[in-house]
C-alpha cells in the first residue's frame, strides 16, 4: 500500500491488524495492509459468506442516509467512518440535497490521512481523527471544521462502531453521552455485529481473529442491541437484519445468515 501523504509512519501499527483497515479491504479499497487482508481471509475462512453481512450493513447505511435526507436532515456525523470510499455518506447525500454536510470521524491514521486525500476537493465533507468515545473531543472537532452546528438535527451514524466497545455499560453511556449532546429532532442510525443464527464454531473462530485486531469486535445479542437504542423513538420496522430494513430489493440471503442488526431512532427529549 502505498502511504498517504501528510500520514506519519511513527502512528502506524503494523503488527497488527486493523479493524478500519479490516473493513476497507472487504470494500475493495486500498488502504489496508497485509497485514490487515491475512486477518479478512481468517474471517471468510470461518465464515465464507461475511461479505454479504458487511454489504447488508454498508447497504443500511446508504439507505438510512437516504431516509434521513428526506426527514430534513442537512448534517451528517459519521462515526468510525473508515475511509470515506466511493458510496460513502457525502456522495449518498449529494445526490439528494447539494446543501448536505458530512464530517467523518475516525482513530485510525491511515483511514484518517487516506481520506483527507479523497476530500481535498470536497466542500461540504472532512475527516476528523478522533476516538469516539470521547463525545466531546468528537463534537468539539468535528464543529472546528465548520461543517457541523450542533444546535441543529443531525444524523449520527454509528454503522459497526459499538461492537468495538467491549464493556455493555461503556456502550450504553456513549450512547446517553450523544444523545445528551444532540439537539432533539436529531436521529441515530446504528447497525452492530450480532452471532444470533450463526453456529457456535463460526462465531467462535472469529472470535479468535478480532481478539487480535486493533481495536478488538465482540459480538452482541439482538436484546442487547435493543438496550442501546433505548430512549430512542425508532423508525418503522425497529431493529432487524441489516438487509431488511426498508430494503430496495430482496436479501441476498436469508436473514438468519446475516450477522447484523440495524434500526433508526429519532431523539425526541
Amino acid at each position: 500500500m502505498t502511504r498517504p501523504h501528510g500520514e506519519r509512519p511513527e502512528d502506524i501499527d503494523v503488527r497488527r491488524a486493523n479493524s478500519a483497515r479490516m473493513y476497507d479491504y472487504f470494500l475493495g479499497g486500498s488502504a489496508n495492509f497485509e497485514i490487515d487482508r491475512e486477518a479478512v481471509q481468517k474471517i471468510v475462512e470461518a465464515m465464507p459468506d461475511v461479505e454479504y453481512s458487511i454489504r447488508a450493513s454498508r447497504g443500511f447505511l446508504g439507505r438510512a442516509v437516504r431516509y434521513l435526507v428526506e426527514q430534513g436532515i442537512e448534517q451528517f456525523l459519521d462515526l468510525g467512518s473508515r475511509v470515506p470510499i466511493v458510496g460513502s455518506v457525502h456522495e449518498i447525500a449529494d445526490t439528494l440535497a447539494s446543501e448536505v454536510r458530512v464530517v467523518y470521524v475516525d482513530t485510525d491514521p491511515v483511514s484518517v490521512a487516506h481520506g483527507k486525500q479523497l476530500l481535498g476537493d470536497v466542500k461540504q465533507a472532512d475527516i476528523i481523527g478522533a476516538d469516539f468515545r470521547d463525545v466531546r473531543s468528537v463534537i468539539e472537532g468535528a464543529e472546528t471544521t465548520g461543517l457541523l452546528d450542533i444546535a441543529r438535527s443531525t444524523g449520527l451514524l454509528m454503522v459497526s462502531v459499538l461492537n468495538f466497545v467491549q464493556d455493555d455499560e461503556e456502550a450504553v453511556a456513549i450512547m446517553d453521552r450523544y444523545r445528551a449532546a444532540l439537539a432533539p429532532g436529531s436521529y441515530v442510525a446504528l447497525s452492530h455485529a450480532t452471532a444470533a443464527g450463526l453456529p457456535q464454531e463460526t462465531s467462535d473462530r472469529i472470535d479468535e481473529v478480532y481478539a487480535n485486531v486493533n481495536p478488538p469486535s465482540r459480538w452482541r445479542s439482538p436484546k442487547q442491541i435493543e438496550a442501546l437504542l433505548d430512549g430512542l423513538e425508532l423508525v418503522p420496522p425497529g431493529l432487524v437484519t441489516a438487509s431488511e430494513w426498508r430494503p430496495d430489493a430482496p436479501p441476498d440471503l436469508p436473514p438468519d445468515r446475516i450477522a447484523y442488526r440495524a434500526a433508526v431512532g429519532r431523539i425526541i427529549r
